[in-house]
């Protein structure tokens, strides 16, 4: 690999951060419990990473692992394993990345007096809360982090992990806006164990959902990725809105797949094996590149609308004033009570979280992001 065996004051141009310069030898790690899985242990020299004009609703992000045990086998994160000079398959799922002091080099960060305390996500890239996190500990510190500085937070996850930090966030809540974002997208258990094998069950993740909201945080819930012809039928959807509405969900973002070069490969590898009567029919879906074709996009938007205003996700929960940022195709959004969208970020117009205007940045010209570029790490 690109980086095994650097030593100090080696740098290696081109590297990621955390990977260029490492205090002392790389640790690779394995154990029982996690059996065929290697963590890579680094000292990172940055934390935060700043996505700037992406139309997304955060221009920060952390991310303390890189690769993930869920082994989603559509994950848009796959790709960037070649950088560590790894295969975006099975090193993807088995070769994690711990940056083992990303919570203290966070504090460095924030402790700037240039730093101007704008949200930052968790878990734009791979899971923070992830089965590594178990072993590594790594959120609670960069959540108290966060908390102490001032500075807002949301995370997306799959992880039924959370549960652990409930506490620790309903008490950072108290003092800045903190938003829980839940990805869940599947609702066929037998589909789930073979496309995200390393993930949550969806009755854990719907229990995950409830104890959120009974600790008095936003929860938002991401459906995604929507799989054509597997999990976008109208009953389907109409059933897994309803779950997410009892479980008390405050906003749903729905996403229909999009896949990626190097995705595309491991994605259609799956589909193969398991559904090879749909292999020519993704494949002239997505001939264009990494989106479904634009027809596809709109029927579906036709069809989940309705199904949103039915269990309490559509236009009426709507509380938004500033214009929505821009998205790629296939993004549905039906925020609720408590967040923004469904990724679930804080809400700003909350009382106690209004704060005086600050000056505002140089404009920053608009475009379409894809929510999938390399840039979110």
């Amino acid at each position: 690999m690109r980086w095994a065996g650097q030593q100090i004051d080696v740098e290696t141009p081109g590297t990621l951060p955390g990977l260029g310069l490492i205090a002392g030898l790389v640790r690779s790690v394995t154990t029982p419990e996690f059996r065929g899985v290697t963590f890579h242990e680094v000292v990172a020299r940055s934390a935060l990473n700043s996505v700037p004009g992406t139309g997304l609703p955060f221009n920060w992000t952390v991310n303390p692992y890189r690769g993930c045990t869920h082994a989603c086998r559509y994950c848009f994160a796959r790709p960037s394993h070649r950088y560590l000079e790894l295969d975006q398959g099975l090193d993807f799922d088995q070769q994690i990345v711990v940056k083992t002091n990303v919570a203290d080099v966070l504090r460095r960060e924030l402790a700037r007096p240039s730093w101007g305390r704008e949200q930052v996500a968790l878990g734009t890239n791979t899971d923070p809360y992830q089965r590594a996190e178990g072993r590594y500990r790594l959120l609670p510190g960069i959540i108290e982090a966060l908390a102490d500085s001032g500075t807002p937070l949301s995370i997306l996850t799959k992880g039924t992990l959370l549960k652990r930090d409930l506490p620790l966030l309903t008490a950072a809540a108290e003092r800045v806006p903190v938003g829980i974002g839940i990805s869940l997208a599947l609702g066929d258990e037998e589909l789930r164990k073979t496309l995200e094998p390393g993930v949550p069950s969806v009755r854990g993740r719907l229990d995950l959902i409830r104890a959120v909201r009974e600790a008095g945080l936003p929860c938002g819930v991401m459906v995604a990725p929507v799989l054509p012809w597997m999990t976008d039928s109208a009953d389907q959807l109409d059933d897994l809105f309803a779950q997410l509405a009892d479980a008390g969900a405050t906003g749903v973002t729905t996403l229909v797949l999009h896949l990626r070069p190097g995705v595309k490969e491991w994605f259609m590898g799956w589909l193969a094996d398991e559904r090879p009567d749909l292999v020519k029919r993704y494949e002239a879906l997505y001939a264009r590149g990494t989106n479904a074709a634009p027809s596809f996009h709109r029927a579906f938007e036709g069809k989940v609308r309705p199904l949103l205003d039915k269990h309490g996700f559509g236009k009426s929960s709507r509380h938004r004033s500033n214009p929505a940022p821009l998205k790629p195709p296939g993004i549905v959004d039906a925020p609720g009570n408590g967040s923004e969208s469904g990724w679930g970020e804080p809400d700003p117009t909350h009382t106690r979280f209004r704060r005086p205007p600050r000056k505002r940045r140089a404009p920053v010209p608009a475009i379409t992001p894809d929510i999938s570029q390399d840039t979110l790490f």
